[in-house]
């Protein structure tokens, strides 16, 4: 829902406030259906007896009353653990002037008069499916981690002084299994504390047989239950992981007591709370600073990464899921969800993929517990959003490596929402297929092998990695004609062309000389931008909207490089103007930036501009226009020029 439209909806109920109408107005404003409000009211759901108090399970625990001090009221509630019993999301209490809230999540508290309501709507947005990702960014659990990880890098590094240079993907593959092992025996992929147990256990102090024990936990991993026997008892109790994550073998890097200790020490973190798309930064913290700088990363964080996926095609399903009203409709839209696919072109460690495939997890939830208010039947529904529904391209092979792990991480925590919403789940082990994340260099390679984008487009390649019934599926849409919707996006690398390295020269000559692009003296970024046009090839199935510096934007960027792109065929739909980048990288990207997306021409989408938290409607977006100053000019724009005179 776009906040503009809730918080007129707030503010309507609030103006014509009624004490019996308020709370059930206020649910769905926020997407409850009307027929779960009209259980709630007749009585049915309302898991509280008491009057002018409403419970919902996992949602609210609410109490209306005339009195003026809410603050006694709401302290009470809180320090009462029966308030607790099905654990609401939000503890609300208010009277006719007044409303106090509770977010037991985050802990955050809302005081505000009910006049005022209508300017604090993100306070309660998790109702929506769109979490608040504040004690995201905050999380110490995911900084420590962060920061343990570094330290078993660097000492790794300094033991092995070699393998950096003749071996870095040796490395990679390791640190990344003791991520998967750690984070497995906090969350019940493993049993409880298994990993670091067997570290303390059966290797000695001094660390010298520590590479040996964890190379046969490794091949062990590898194996299903009947092939265990050859492997020492201790890893017997070990599951099947499966998913390619321990299929190759690899010489493990020499290790020492200091390695040893630094794993035992991150064995102790609580790894429950860590956040796959966090792992961007453990990525950062781990690599070598020359190489991060050269290959331009930026980690981008959670509200980031949403002002991305939410109007490229997000907030599209959002409004889709509102009106759909009947069985036939929701089912529909899942259909749709499970046959679109999410492409990130220069993905690093995987977090635009991770956050948008959550967020698609969030709807699907929403979907199937609206077709049980709808049909009033329990749904033994299991998620069918596949992961190989996602697809990357990276140039460093350690950011491919954590960006395929992170993935499954997230698949795992989505699982478990899904459990603890209809309480069963599609089993963690063994692991299926991950994300289709490629290591290459985007510039290059054919976007279309990566990502094919019909059914058509399946090359051999993919149908050898595919399973009998995937493929089955694949050949059932080519006979129905099935196209898949396919949304492009990230947030490619920047470099100016005086500042391009020797290899980002070759490549933009190489672009230059296939005439995607006509002039070498623009920004390196224009090569995603044009790439992901002639993908597009007029379908209107297909869009993208990359996050760029504001630089192509302004000056002699925009006669040189846009016009290849914006011709009579595509068109930018909407665009963040200039907003400083944050993350959750250790040392936060200081940068200036935007957001553009472009389809296929559409004269029936709107186009729109989003100026911190506002938007504005235009007829038509030009890319001075997105970097210009002034607000007022927007409405009186309605035509693509290459001059600020024109905009005026």
């Amino acid at each position: 829902m776009q906040s503009q439209k809730l918080e007129e909806e707030i503010r309507k109920i609030t103006d014509n406030f009624s004490e019996d109408d308020f709370i059930y107005e206020f649910l769905i404003a926020f997407g409850f259906t009307k027929m779960s409000i009209k259980r709630l009211r007749e009585g049915n759901s309302n898991l509280s007896k008491k009057e002018n108090q409403l419970i919902i399970k996992n949602k609210l625990f609410y109490e209306y009353t005339l009195n003026n001090d809410l603050y006694s009221l709401i302290d009470g509630l809180k320090n009462d653990s029966s308030t607790y019993t099905h654990k609401p999301r939000f503890i609300i209490v208010n009277n006719p002037k007044q409303l106090l809230a509770i977010d037991t999540k985050t802990k955050e508290t809302l005081a505000v008069e009910l006049n005022e309501l209508y300017k604090h709507t993100d306070f309660f947005l998790p109702w929506t499916g769109k979490e608040k990702y504040v004690a995201q960014q905050e999380n110490p659990a995911d900084v420590k981690a962060a920061e343990k990880m570094a330290h078993i890098y660097d000492e790794i590094v300094k033991i092995n002084p070699t393998l950096i240079k003749e071996n870095p993907h040796v490395l990679n593959i390791f640190l990344t299994r003791i991520l998967f092992c750690f984070f497995a025996e906090d969350t019940g992929i493993f049993e409880e504390d298994i990993f670091t147990k067997t570290i303390v256990n059966h290797t000695e102090d001094d660390g010298s047989d520590l590479a040996d024990v964890l190379s046969i936990l490794f091949k062990s991993l590898d194996k299903k239950d009947n092939e265990k026997e050859i492997h020492p008892s201790f890893v017997q109790d070990f599951p099947y992981v499966n998913g390619k994550l321990f299929k190759d073998e690899i010489a493990i890097p020499k290790l020492n007591a200091k390695v040893r200790k630094l794993m035992i020490e991150c064995g102790g973190q609580d790894w429950k709370e860590i956040n796959p798309d966090i792992f961007g930064s453990m990525f950062q913290a781990v690599s070598v600073a020359e190489v991060r700088s050269g290959l331009g990363q930026h980690y981008t964080s959670v509200p980031n990464i949403m002002k991305v996926i939410e109007p490229l095609f997000l907030n599209d399903l959002r409004e889709e899921f509102e009106k759909a009203e009947t069985e036939k409709k929701l089912r529909k839209l899942l259909d749709r969800i499970y046959n679109l696919k999410i492409f990130d072109p220069a993905c690093g460690s995987g977090n635009f993929l991770i956050i948008a495939y959550k967020q698609l997890r969030l709807l699907e939830m929403q979907i199937i517990k609206k077709i049980e208010e709808v049909t009033g039947k329990q749904q033994l529904m299991l998620s069918q959003l596949q992961l190989n529904q996602f697809y990357g391209i990276e140039i460093d092979d350690f950011a491919c490596e954590i960006a395929r792990l992170s993935l499954w991480l997230a698949e795992h925590q989505m699982n478990r929402k899904f459990r603890d919403l209809f309480g069963n789940c599609k089993p963690t082990l063994p692991l299926s297929q991950s994300g289709n994340i490629v290591c290459g260099n985007a510039t290059r390679l054919d976007w279309e092998e990566v990502c094919p984008k019909g059914t058509k487009g399946l090359t051999h390649k993919k149908m050898e990695q595919m399973t009998l019934i995937e493929l089955e599926q694949y050949r059932q849409m080519e006979l129905q004609g099935t196209e898949y919707e396919v949304y492009i996006l990230g947030n490619p690398p920047y470099a100016g062309a005086k500042k391009q390295t020797p290899h980002q020269r070759l490549d933009m000559d190489y672009l230059c000389n296939s005439q995607i692009i006509q002039s070498k003296n623009i920004d390196y970024i224009f090569s995603w931008f044009s790439k992901a046009t002639r993908y597009i090839d007029n379908s209107s199935l297909i869009k993208f909207a990359f996050v760029s510096t504001n630089s192509i934007c302004q000056g002699e960027q925009v006669p040189l490089a846009w016009p290849a792109i914006l011709n009579t065929a595509y068109e930018i739909f909407f665009a963040h103007r200039s907003f400083k980048w944050s993350n959750n990288a250790k040392n936060e990207a200081g940068v200036t930036c935007i957001i553009i997306g472009i389809q296929a021409i559409n004269k029936t989408t709107s186009k729109v501009i989003y100026i911190d938290n506002q938007s504005e409607l235009v007829q038509k977006i030009n890319p001075y226009l997105i970097d210009y100053k002034n607000l007022y000019i927007f409405k009186q724009t309605s035509h693509f020029k290459f001059s600020r005179n024109d905009i005026r």
